[in-house]
């Protein structure tokens, strides 16, 4: 059973050691074909340098601000819709259900021509804005599949407790169902925040300005016409990798609890 579960370990974490073993490396090393060996000396230096030249603090500010506020906008609309659907009776619930999930069916590659010409029309291009949108509409179906999973297990006893009290729906979803929903609410979170923080495309065909660029473009500081800094690539890699690390590694267990809740209970 251990050597079992020993094979998917290995092979999650080898990718991770290599790749920190890759930022601590020499070009010549690297170029030469050692690549599964430890370098002879470790290049330390390969991070000071790509924290330096590759504008590091410029492009995780831009990743922040954009990962932070399709957050607060993905939790704040599921949760409502959420909510809607698996709460209220009308007519028009499951409609609206299999809406959201045929989103989750669409590619993001197959929007991005005609997000470009919206994006045109509306003079938004080039700004986090339209990368905002798009992230907000790509996350939002997956999260109205979780949360409303969970929201209907909830007991209606609850709501028609406070209903008899006086609470309007508003202080009702406020007060009760959110803080009842914290599992699967850190489980969209977490989603949420390692799918767009390392998006790459839209980031690509939308943003232009050198200051507006999230992390993942950061590589390209260290490619030059002539020469390419391996080194530095691999040592930027482990920079913008390590904030998704550490959160998945503190919150594993709530993405865990959330996914059982919204699957099981639902």
């Amino acid at each position: 059973m251990y050597l079992l579960f020993a094979i998917p370990v290995v092979t999650q974490l080898y990718p991770l050691l290599w790749l920190m073993l890759y930022s601590l490396k020499t070009n010549e090393e690297i170029l030469g074909g050692s690549f599964f060996s430890f370098p002879k000396v470790f290049q330390w230096h390969n991070y000071s340098e790509a924290y330096k030249s590759g504008s590091y603090l410029k492009y995780l500010s831009n990743s922040v601000v954009v990962t932070g506020v399709t957050m607060i906008f993905v939790i704040l609309l599921s949760s409502m819709v959420a909510y809607a659907i698996s709460r209220f009776r009308w007519r028009y619930g499951n409609l609206v259900m299999t809406i959201f999930l045929m989103g989750m069916m669409i590619p993001m590659q197959a929007t991005l021509l005609p997000l470009m010409i919206i994006f045109k029309n509306m003079h938004i291009l080039n700004t986090h804005l339209s990368l905002i949108l798009p992230y907000v509409a790509f996350s939002t179906p997956i999260a109205v599949f979780i949360l409303s999973g969970f929201m209907k297990s909830i007991p209606h006893e609850i709501e028609e407790s406070a209903f008899i009290d006086g609470a309007s729906v508003y202080r009702i979803f406020r007060t009760i169902i959110l803080p009842v929903s914290v599992p699967p609410v850190m489980t969209v979170c977490i989603l949420t925040f390692i799918n767009i923080w390392n998006e790459y495309i839209l980031a690509a065909t939308f943003i232009s300005s050198e200051k507006l660029k999230t992390l993942p473009f950061g590589v390209y500081t260290f490619v030059s016409q002539y020469s390419v800094n391996y080194g530095n690539i691999g040592a930027f890699l482990v920079m913008g990798a390590l904030p998704v690390i550490l959160i998945y590694f503190f919150l594993s267990n709530q993405i865990t609890k959330g996914m059982v809740a919204g699957a099981v209970k639902g």
